[in-house]
């Protein structure tokens, strides 16, 4: 399916789109390039822009914006390293940032949100707030579906899952951005590394990224970040006092990029 998603199949592929947005009621309005024969491959319209208008960043100074269209699947507290998947179901904040302790402790006892992009939804993923990057991490892995129907039987679903692990440093304090692969995702993407998987291995990869200087990677709150070529989830980690989430979210909120995700906690304020 992955080769075909990025193959330039002509008749095909423009009648396999046509399908997918049919079937999944797909707002081509929103998109800067509306007509379906514009686009080549089945990934350049999964990852199509949207115009500027489509989604304006409505979260102000002080406040998170949401990275992503979708769904909020579990969102509040870490326990500890604990965190919620499910009904009966949580799993290692350790285990989902790839097995390392110093990094977990960052965020023990934090905050996080699990947002879940069904194949409707938009599929580039934005800057909740500004910050520079500090490390990415490819965790190998499994890549059963993560549907609600599945997080509420797989167990340790996001952290069995490949996935790459995103790191940044803010005024704020640090944040993780984690992006789930899933059944049929052909590509997880970053805007500073490009293809990250596949190709897939056997080994967790660590890169390091230098704080200052020329070669930092600095992203604004509401820029890109990165894209799913077909769909997945993000896993948010805040450490522990640094943000609250809005009061109108909840398991099974419908998500926009660009709207209140919630409001940081500036240490004068604590």
């Amino acid at each position: 399916m992955g080769k075909f998603a990025s193959a330039r199949a002509g008749w095909l592929t423009r009648a396999f789109t046509r399908w997918f947005v049919n079937k999944y009621n797909v707002d081509m309005s929103e998109a800067v390039q509306e007509d379906l024969q514009a686009y080549p491959t089945f990934n350049e319209f999964f990852t199509r822009p949207l115009k500027p208008e489509a989604r304006p960043l409505l979260a102000e100074a002080g406040q998170l914006a949401h990275p992503v269209d979708g769904t909020v699947s579990q969102l509040g507290p870490i326990h500890g390293d604990s965190i919620v998947q499910a009904k009966n179901h949580n799993y290692s904040m350790r285990a989902l940032l790839g097995g390392d302790s110093a990094l977990a402790a960052e965020f023990e006892h934090g905050d996080f949100a699990t947002i879940y992009l069904a194949p409707r939804d938009y599929h580039r993923i934005h800057m909740p707030l500004a910050g520079t990057l500090r490390q990415m991490i490819y965790v190998p892995g499994d890549l059963f579906s993560v549907n609600p129907l599945t997080a509420e039987n797989v167990p340790n679903l996001f952290a069995r899952n490949e996935r790459v692990v995103a790191v940044f440093d803010s005024e704020h304090g640090p944040f993780a951005m984690v992006l789930v692969g899933a059944t049929i995702v052909a590509s997880i993407e970053t805007v500073w590394a490009g293809t990250v998987t596949p190709p897939t291995g056997p080994r967790i990869h660590t890169w390091d990224y230098p704080a200052e200087g020329l070669n930092a990677i600095t992203l604004d709150k509401g820029e890109e970040m990165g894209r799913f070529k077909l769909g997945s989830t993000v896993v948010l980690v805040f450490p522990k006092d640094s943000m609250s989430f809005d009061e109108s979210l909840q398991p099974g909120t419908v998500t926009r990029m660009g709207t209140i995700l919630g409001t940081v906690k500036d240490s004068k304020d604590t």
